[in-house]
């Protein structure tokens, strides 16, 4: 029976002994994972989802630094990551890296908690009007901030690879498995994320900041007593004593000493190592690709040795091709992830503008209708799992319905049809500013807010197709030696969206400044032309779109030489077997 047998991905206990599969990992670990998610997003929203509007109304900053502060800050926490995902692939593993992150992350909580609560490190407000931040005060909040950015950031990339690992690649049916956990981890972080719109922020500017961060600081360290509740039945990988960023170095050096030997007729005659040699190492061997053949010339036998350089094999050859093709994705992720930082920034500033109330006694925060993008995503993940998935795979015969990149297509199609009805919208919000006169930049505009709303669907939808779909992709086409750092490259869109979006921000407004016209987005959103854009960002997002299309379509998608176990396999043995008595060649 399968729980005779151990794993064979070579995946340890934290005393590096051998774990059994039917004990380990799998679901049972994931759930303590997953729960973690929900409520680490569930604090970290509960700060950022508002934040734009306690920079601009308890600090006293205008709008256009707030939103850079603000994206200067997410993007510096996603791009940490790669920190994060360095130390856990070459020194210290996923889970105390985690550990660690976990530790500086709680810091930070506990510190912006005590920041906006206390009186003497807090500006004073009187009548809804705050004075301006002390020297100190603004050093300290932004050390808070900065602090939790930092176990953020280091967290990211490693807690997601680390619930995939809890599933055995060379078992087809925790292959399978696998497949449904991105979908469930989009879950969670959107569950989390919508708790965090609709409760952290209304108890922020309903009852006070200082208890709403305080909330978020309890949350968070739920969620780090919840994860470590799961440690017994963690699986855990054997850490490399090599560094793979530097084998990803190794093959562009050797490729560069051997540019001019000539490259063999068939890719057989290349330097690899025999399978055998990745089925005790528990890795996989990867197979040759036609692409970039100038990085095949770090694999030929024939070249000059080098000690501190040696010729390469295929498969890390190939490995930093993976690197190099994902790269080009990356790059045309840019224009969709800036998106992302709109919608949490601008989205909610133009909110505040707009008709919020919910009769007499109510009024809709603006931060909240963020929600509406969550709350699409927890419902269509689930319909994106259950139904869509088994109803593609029978037509395909794809193990995820479609093909990773045709899922992230998907989301950016639908994201620019999102981006054009934003600017349509924003026009009509402009036309009735200047039916009714309105000017004043705290002047509320005679029109729902809710007319926001089929753009948060659509971008709800969007995220369904495009987030999930862009953390899986990287995940899976990653070399199996550098999962966390493979993960990175979706951590670091989001951080380079938000640096974009800060970017377009800055210099939009400079340069429509220094033109004499008003500014497409100025502290006073009623006498801006916000349209103006909304309809810059569709015409770019509909270009990368068709480069997007061309480059996907020529993508090699990673093929490895894996070794798994077949289901009549699992049934049989009624004993703690060895490795080399289950494993069967995948043909």
């Amino acid at each position: 029976m399968e729980d005779t047998c151990y794993t064979l991905d070579g995946t340890m206990d934290l005393g590096g002994r051998p774990v059994l599969a039917s004990t380990t990992g799998k679901w049972k670990a994931c759930y303590f994972i997953l729960v973690y998610r929900g409520l680490e997003r569930f604090a970290y929203y509960g700060v950022a989802a508002n934040l734009v509007n306690y920079m601009t109304t308890q600090l006293n900053k205008d709008l256009t630094s707030s939103i850079s502060n603000i994206n200067n800050w997410s993007g510096s926490a996603w791009i940490s990551s790669f920190l994060g995902a360095y130390m856990a692939d070459s020194f210290m593993g996923s889970f105390w890296t985690i550990t660690l992150s976990l530790i500086i992350y709680a810091i930070g909580f506990v510190l912006l908690a005590l920041t906006t609560s206390l009186k003497s490190l807090r500006p004073t407000c009187k009548n809804g009007i705050c004075n301006k931040a002390s020297n100190l005060q603004l050093k300290l909040f932004y050390l808070s901030l900065y602090t939790i950015m930092i176990g953020s950031g280091a967290v990211k990339p490693n807690m997601s690879a680390f619930g995939a690992d809890q599933f055995d690649d060379f078992n087809p049916k925790d292959k399978k498995l696998k497949v449904s956990f991105f979908n469930w981890w989009s879950f969670n972080n959107s569950f989390g994320t919508l708790v965090a719109t609709l409760l952290v922020v209304y108890i922020q500017e309903r009852f006070g900041w200082g208890l709403g961060y305080g909330l978020s600081a309890i949350g968070f360290l739920l969620s780090f007593l919840i994860f470590f509740l799961g440690t017994p039945i963690y699986r855990h990988k054997a850490r490399k004593t090599r560094s793979i960023t530097l084998d990803f170095i190794r093959v562009m050096v050797v490729a560069f000493r051997n540019r001019k030997l000539q490259l063999p007729n068939s890719p057989s005659e290349l330097h690899e190592f025999e399978l055998h040699h990745y089925i005790n190492s528990g890795s996989g061997q990867i197979y040759h690709t036609p692409h970039f053949r100038f990085l095949d010339k770090a694999a030929i036998k024939e070249s000059k040795v080098d000690v501190s350089n040696p010729i390469c094999t295929v498969t890390q050859v190939e490995g930093t091709k993976l690197v190099v093709r994902m790269s080009q994705i990356w790059l045309l992720m840019l224009i969709p992830s800036n998106f992302w930082a709109v919608e949490v920034t601008i989205f909610i500033k133009q909110g505040t503008t707009m008709e919020r109330s919910l009769g007499p006694n109510y009024h809709i925060p603006a931060a909240s209708l963020w929600s509406i993008v969550v709350i699409t995503m927890l419902i269509s993940l689930p319909i994106y799992d259950h139904y869509f998935i088994p109803f593609m795979r029978q037509r395909t015969r794809n193990i995820r319905g479609i093909t990773l990149l045709q899922r992230v297509g998907v989301g950016i199609a639908i994201q620019i049809i999102a981006i054009a009805i934003t600017c349509a919208v924003e026009m009509h919000r402009m036309h009735v500013i200047r039916m009714q006169h309105v000017v004043g930049p705290e002047e509320i505009v005679p029109m729902s807010i809710f007319w926001l709303l089929p753009q948060h669907v659509l971008l709800g939808i969007s995220d369904t197709f495009l987030v999930t779909g862009l953390h899986e992709f990287f995940y899976d086409q990653s070399p199996k030696e550098m999962k966390c750092l493979g993960t990175t490259f979706y951590t670091s869109i989001v951080a380079a969206g938000n640096f974009f979006n800060s970017f377009l921000v800055t210099m939009i407004d400079s340069l429509t400044r220094k033109m004499g016209s008003e500014s497409w987005i100025g502290n006073n959103l009623n006498d801006c032309h916000l349209e103006y854009y909304y309809g810059f960002l569709s015409v770019i997002s509909i270009i990368n779109f068709g480069v997007f299309l061309w480059v996907s379509s020529g993508y090699i998608y990673k093929r490895e030489n894996t070794i798994e176990v077949s289901d009549m396999e699992i049934e049989k043995p009624r004993r703690k077997t060895s490795k080399s008595e289950l494993l069967v060649v995948k043909t």
